[in-house]
Formats: C-alpha cells, sequence, structure tokens
C-alpha cells in the first residue's frame, strides 16, 4: 500500500517504520509539505495534535478526498487522576475530521499504545499478536485498514461504524491513566476462552 503521513512525531515516526518494515511506500511530511503526503497513497494517517487535526484535514480536504484518513489522534488533557477527553460527550476527533474532510473516508485507529509498540517487530504479548481496534462506516476503508494491521502481524479488532470512535478515545484516556498509576489495562481484560459460561438461569 501507499501511505501518506501527516506529522513528523513519536508516532509518525514509529508507525512509518513498522510499515516500512511490512512493506508498503511510506511518505511522510511536516507542515511545510502536507500535500504532498496528502496525495501520496490511498491510505493517509493523521499524526498531529488533535486539537490541530480537523483544521489541517480542512486545509486538505480536496487532496484527501477519495483516500482512507487514518485518525491516531487522543483528544485528552491533563487531569488530577489521570488524562480527560477534551471533546464534548458522544463527539470525538474522528467525527470532526469527517467533517471537515467530507470526501474522505475516516477511520479511527492505532490510538491506544505508546508510540514505542509499533516499533516492536512484531508487537508481540504473552504469545498473542497485539490487537488493534479500529471505527470505520465506510466498509472499503474498514478493508484497507483491516488488511495494513494484519500486514504488521498484528490482529484487526472491528469496533463498530465512526460512531463508536467515541468510546475508542474515552478507552484510551482511560488505559493511559492506568498505565500512568503503574497498572496494568490488559488485566481487566480476560480472554474470552477463560470467560465462564452465562448461567442460563
Amino acid at each position: 500500500m501507499k501511505i501518506g503521513i501527516i506529522g513528523t512525531g513519536a508516532m509518525s515516526t514509529s508507525l512509518a517504520g513498522a510499515w516500512t518494515r511490512a512493506g508498503h511506500d511510506v511518505l511522510a511530511a511536516g507542515r511545510t509539505s502536507l500535500r504532498t503526503a496528502a496525495s501520496h497513497g490511498d491510505l493517509i494517517l493523521f499524526a498531529v495534535p488533535a486539537a490541530a487535526a480537523p483544521g489541517i484535514a480542512a486545509e486538505l480536504a480536496d487532496d484527501l478526498a477519495g483516500r482512507t484518513l487514518l485518525d491516531c489522534t487522543n483528544p485528552i488533557a491533563p487531569g488530577p487522576a489521570g488524562p480527560l477527553l477534551t471533546v464534548p460527550p458522544g463527539s470525538s476527533t474522528a467525527a470532526a475530521l469527517a467533517s471537515a474532510a467530507p470526501g474522505a473516508a475516516v477511520v479511527k485507529a492505532f490510538n491506544l499504545c505508546h508510540a514505542s509498540i509499533w516499533t516492536l517487530d512484531p508487537p508481540v504479548f504473552e504469545g498473542l499478536p497485539l490487537g488493534v481496534p479500529y471505527c470505520a462506516s465506510a466498509q472499503e476503508a474498514a478493508a484497507r485498514t483491516a488488511a495494513l494491521i494484519t500486514s504488521m502481524q498484528c490482529t484487526p479488532v472491528p469496533c463498530g461504524g465512526l460512531d463508536r470512535a467515541p468510546y475508542l478515545e474515552a478507552t484510551a484516556a482511560l488505559a493511559i491513566g492506568v498505565w500512568f498509576a503503574a497498572g496494568s489495562p490488559r488485566a481487566m481484560f480476560p480472554p474470552i476462552a477463560q470467560v465462564p459460561a452465562a448461567d442460563p438461569q
């Protein structure tokens, strides 16, 4: 796949490396060459601060039309007990991107893990490939995202349409807070194979 990346920070660098290792053609660009990246491929990653993302998407709306826009941003700010969402209840940065670039098919993905996780080759934990959740309403965009995740030797985890992106962004805020408190979010979710069958009574 040809993938353009908007942004040059840690997430951009680590995901670009992971995708390059997986055999994809990746081009990352900073502020002075955003249109070059936005028109590079079928998938375009937004790896910029969440607050700035909709404005940038609006500027590049024509270039993004017909492409899959991957949103890995997290609209969070520090709070007394961990990160807090900075978007109104029920809304999401992903939805704001979809409004700013209506010709693009927005997918919420790659927002749960720290940038360093994507430097692992491959990211495997306790013998299991990393699951990568994503929210997408457009079927083709969902298929492209699932194929991209699989190429990284990770497991695609479809979480519904883009209307469910607020839950994925809230999950990131919760997980980051648990990590910073030296906890393990993974320990909160038992493997489905080990969940006792529900009592029919």
